[in-house]
């Protein structure tokens, strides 16, 4: 077990479902509400995390995860803190797009994307690994700041996924198995060796 005294600990989550999410369409940094069934599932997780010992939530400035975690916060009332490095992958001019048009107009340049693997970048967007970076140094510079505190982290699939996959050190090739399952807390933890994967899936939400 991590000393709280000098271990900061990151619980993770996704936002709750969108309106774009149920389109399929890939919001990156443009917003779109949460559905009427976000906005409940937002609710009954704040229910459920109460039970945890969460000194403050930490989340992207995006309108989807500030509105799932203010939901949240009905539950837990803490402080809340807004960043923009814990954003979503800026997915450029495939904002606003689905994966299926996309993968029919230029099926060969999006499995040439995705065979990238951490330079995975979108047209006019950003590398899966400049978010990567962006998204590490919020939550260590976060540790610093709230040494000892365990902070509930409200972000996006693809930070997660760049968290998680980083840490492991995955290559980020459609080869590898899924490491993730929709709707769990993962646990991170940064002490005096860095961040570290404390565990991953850890709780159902």
């Amino acid at each position: 077990m991590q000393d709280r005294e000098s271990h900061t600990r990151f619980g993770l989550i996704r936002h709750a479902q969108t309106v774009w999410n149920l389109d399929k369409m890939i919001q990156g940094q443009k917003d779109s509400s949460l559905t009427t069934a976000g906005r409940e599932q937002s609710r009954t997780w704040g229910e459920q995390l109460a039970a945890l010992p969460f000194d403050r939530i930490l989340t992207s400035d995006l309108g989807r995860t500030v509105a799932t975690a203010e939901l949240i916060n009905q539950s837990l009332k803490l402080p809340m803190k807004k960043t923009s490095r814990l954003r979503e992958l800026d997915w450029g001019t495939w904002t606003g797009r689905r994966i299926r048009d996309i993968e029919s107009e230029i099926p060969r340049e999006l499995r040439r994307l995705e065979r990238a693997g951490w330079q995975f970048c979108p047209p006019g967007g950003e590398s899966r690994r400049a978010a990567w970076m962006r998204s590490r140094n919020a939550l260590k510079e976060a540790s610093k700041r709230w040494p000892g505190e365990t902070i509930l982290t409200v972000t996006h699939e693809g930070v997660i996924k760049c968290l998680l996959y980083g840490l492991a050190e995955r290559k980020f090739l459609p080869q590898e198995p899924a490491m993730i399952e929709p709707c769990h807390l993962h646990w991170l933890v940064a002490g005096e060796t860095g961040l570290e994967i404390e565990r991953v899936n850890a709780i159902e939400l």
